[in-house]
This record gives structure tokens, sequence and C-alpha cells, in this order.
């Protein structure tokens, strides 16, 4: 396994895998023998940095979430692991009741809900602390961004929170955030997490679930160049594409519907046949060593899905295979 190191303050900095491991499906789809063999494998393979969310996964079975995060504590306690592990949360997008659609009013960020959902999270993990909290969406009850950042700033004042985290944000609220934080001097949100793969998502396209102004969520420029800023590390979720490099059953989003997508796979095939490596190995290969300091976030629903993910952790691309691949659009 290889290693980076999240968060800019040398305090509360962590070294992390490469390669993070999500959690959303342990506990519901994915049965609690298997989910345990993954998180063995994972760990075993020198894994360190496992993601889930309070509301994971609510809609399999019409409940509120956190069955992924309990999983995770009869896990660590099973195994008698510490805070060698370092885990990331969510709040925000919990539903406010039972549900099994995205329709159900959320927690949101208010400063009550942040300080109550992040006690609720240490329960079921099992831990004094979050390692890593995330704001998972944007509050939509129009709680000032001033509470948001307060609030935030309160549990890691209080010991209970070690890293902050922004997910599926526009990039002006990741800014304004940020400044907010600065000028109160308390701790700013360091990490990102947004979709990001090798192919480039369209972003203009209204998803009417989160926001008409258009895809909320992806990692687009605006965020991409944001993590050029010393200290920022962006987390990538679904960066294979739920299997769609690899299995021809498995249709691309329409977002992925331009020109450059074509050009895209077509330099993919060629480094594919060249390294004899799969493409999703490539992806993550491609994900991991590239100039922005990118985590790939990855979901496994077997320990054969996880190792051929941990394979492209010592999959070494060339320079001219890398230029291929980002020059092609």
């Amino acid at each position: 396994m290889r290693y980076t190191t999240i968060g800019s303050d040398s305090l509360s900095a962590r070294k992390v895998s490469v390669l993070s491991l999500g959690a959303m499906r342990f506990g519901t789809t994915t049965d609690e023998a298997t989910s345990f063999a993954i998180l063995d494998r994972y760990v075993a393979a020198g894994g360190n940095f496992i993601d889930t969310s309070n509301n994971y996964l609510f809609f399999v079975n019409g409940t509120q979430g956190g069955e992924s995060e309990a999983l995770l504590a009869r896990w660590r306690a099973s195994r008698g692991i510490g805070d060698e592990i370092v885990i990331a949360t969510k709040v925000g997008a919990r539903p406010i009741a039972p549900a099994t659609d995205f329709g159900t009013p959320r927690e949101g960020l208010s400063r009550a809900a942040i300080r109550e959902a992040g006690g609720r999270s240490r329960e079921r993990l099992g831990a004094e602390r979050i390692d890593l909290y995330y704001a998972h969406v944007p509050d939509q009850t129009e709680v000032p961004l001033e509470e948001q950042v307060a609030a935030f700033g309160e549990l890691v004042a209080d010991g209970v929170v070690g890293l902050l985290g922004l997910s599926n944000h526009w990039a002006w609220q990741v800014e304004r955030a940020r400044d907010l934080a600065a000028a109160a001097g308390t701790t700013r949100a360091d990490v990102l997490q947004y979709h990001h793969t090798y192919l480039r998502m369209r972003t203009d396209i209204p998803d009417l679930r989160f926001s008409r102004d258009g895809e909320i969520g992806v990692a687009d420029g605006s965020i991409l160049s944001y993590v050029r800023e010393p200290g920022m590390t962006l987390v990538a979720y679904s960066p294979l594409l739920n299997g769609a490099y690899t299995r021809p059953d498995k249709e691309l989003d329409r977002a992925y519907d331009h020109p450059g997508t074509r050009a895209r796979l077509e330099a993919l095939d060629q480094v594919v046949e060249e390294t004899g490596a799969t493409a999703n190995q490539v992806v993550l290969a491609w994900l991991i060593g590239g100039e922005l300091p990118v985590v790939p976030l990855i979901g496994a629903s077997s320990v054969a899905q996880l190792d051929e993910s941990l394979a492209a952790v010592d999959l070494q691309l060339s320079a001219e295979q890398r230029q291929l691949l980002d020059a092609a659009n």
C-alpha cells in the first residue's frame, strides 16, 4: 500500500492509504459476513481510510440510515481495531423520517442538527471521535453558512471531530465556508468529496432531485482547480462508474454522451492493451498518480472486486501513457 496525507494542520493531519474503501452498502445490500471479509482484506493490504455516512443506506429498507456506521462498529469491536483506521462519515442528508427515496426532507446543517447527528454517529460507530466529518450536501433550509461553519468548528474544538470536509457543494460554497472559517479562526474543511473519474461528465444537465442549476457533486474544472490549493485533497467517489468501464451491460449516464468520451475510451483501451491491466485498474492508477491530490473512493461487493482495485496501487503508468490519457478529449 502507498499513503498520502490529508489535512493541512500538522497537528490534525492524518496519513491515509491512497485508496479509500466505501462502506455505503455494508449492512444492507452487502451482508455482514461479506462486509467483514472485504474490510479484513482491505486492512490486511494496508488500507486504513474507510468512508460512510449517517444516512447509509436508508432507501434499501425504508429507514433513516445508520446501518453502515453500525456495521463498522461491530467489525471494529470484533477485530480490536482502534484509531489506526481513519473513518470518515457525513451529516446533512439523513431523512428526518424513514424513507425509500430522496424526496423526504433531510436533517440539514443547522447547529443543532450537526451537533446531534455528530453525537449519534459517534454512538453508532462506537467511537469517541470522528476522524473526518463531512457536510454531505448543501443545506436546503436556509441555515446561514456562518452557523454551519461555527458548528463544525465547535466539534473540532471540543475534541470530538478531527478533520473537516465538504461533499457535493458548489465551488462558491466551498470558498465562502473556508473563508468564514479562516476569518473566525476556526478549522477549515481541507477535504472535498465529489464524483470524479477518467471520463469527463457534462455538468449542465439539471438533476431535479437536487439542483435545477445543473449536476451538483461532480468535480468539474472549478473544483479540480480548487484542489490545487496547498493542503487540499479530493476524495473521488464512484471512480469506476459502477462497473461501466469493464461491463458491457452497464450503460454510461447520459451526461457522458459527448465526443470527448469516445476519445478518452480509445486512449484508455490503448493503455489497457499496453499494460495488460484492466480498465478499472488503469483508471485508478491514473487518479492516484496524477498531479492533483486525489484519493479514489472505491466500492466493493466481494473480495475479488476489492483485489482488482488494490492491484491498481502498484500499477505505474509511463509518462507517455499518462500523457496519452491526459490529452484525449
